[in-house]
């Protein structure tokens, strides 16, 4: 396994404020890698230190041997390209075409001729199971689809880390399931490694291949593993009862 990720050192804080201090961890190359833990203890705010839109109060992210805030532009710009990122609504343009929300990030960031930028539109949405959808517009949409062309447009510049926040929000069961096979098709296919905050357990469980637990008291990560291996073997009651929320007594 190779490193893909390492969060060294890193403190994150509201003014005065501390959210989480301290966590140190790894995501190697090919991980489905879970930021978990109660609402409120700062999981999205972790992921914008990780995709460069928040800076940290201390400490870095680093990719390889690239500091993502201690770098210099040109470094983290080519982090940044790296990165494709599904934000818990979609973030859609509401008044363009699926085809047009997906050609955007090719337009702005490639020299690419209008001809390709639009086969790679398509190409991308065929790859989430969108074919045929080119040209409708995300109101037009379900809550999965919407989801599915969010992933396509993180997909548009052939990104090899993909980072999701809350990627079954306001998903039906089913349509949670079915997002949760295409990111391990996704993952298997692309040789992608994925970063995901979610508060699912059936996703944790299904597609999680390692975790990290942070804790609104302590205000660090006290827990780091396979979940389901912290499930049967974490001594930390907080963990316990996170990864057995809703479940009967003796499961």
């Amino acid at each position: 396994m190779t490193t893909a990720i390492e969060v060294r050192n890193l403190d994150m804080m509201y003014g005065d404020r501390v959210v989480q201090r301290d966590l140190n961890f790894v995501v190697e190359t090919g991980d489905i890698f879970v930021i978990m833990g109660p609402s409120g203890t700062g999981k999205s705010t972790l992921l914008r230190h990780m995709i460069g839109l928040v800076a940290p109060a201390r400490g870095d992210v680093y990719y390889e041997a690239t500091g993502l805030w201690t770098g210099d532009d040109e470094s983290r710009q080519r982090v940044l390209r790296r990165i494709g990122v599904l934000y818990q609504e979609g973030a859609l343009w509401s008044s363009m075409t699926l085809a047009e929300n997906v050609a955007l990030p090719v337009e702005e960031f490639t020299d690419l001729p209008m001809a390709t930028v639009r086969d790679v539109a398509r190409l991308k949405l065929a790859l989430v199971g969108l074919a045929g959808f080119e040209d409708f517009y995300p109101p037009q949409l379900s809550g999965g689809m919407r989801k599915r062309a969010g992933l396509a447009r993180a997909l548009a510049l052939d990104p090899d880390i993909l980072f999701f926040d809350e990627p079954s929000s306001g998903l039906d069961p089913i349509s949670s399931r079915h997002l949760d096979d295409l990111i391990l098709e996704l993952r298997d296919s692309l040789g992608a490694t994925v970063v995901m905050v979610t508060h699912e357990l059936a996703s944790i469980f299904a597609i999680g291949t390692r975790a990290v637990f942070l804790d609104d008291e302590a205000k660090t990560i006290t827990a780091a593993g396979n979940p389901t291996t912290l499930l049967h073997e974490s001594g930390d009651p907080k963990v316990h009862r996170f990864l057995t929320r809703g479940r009967e007594p003796g499961r």
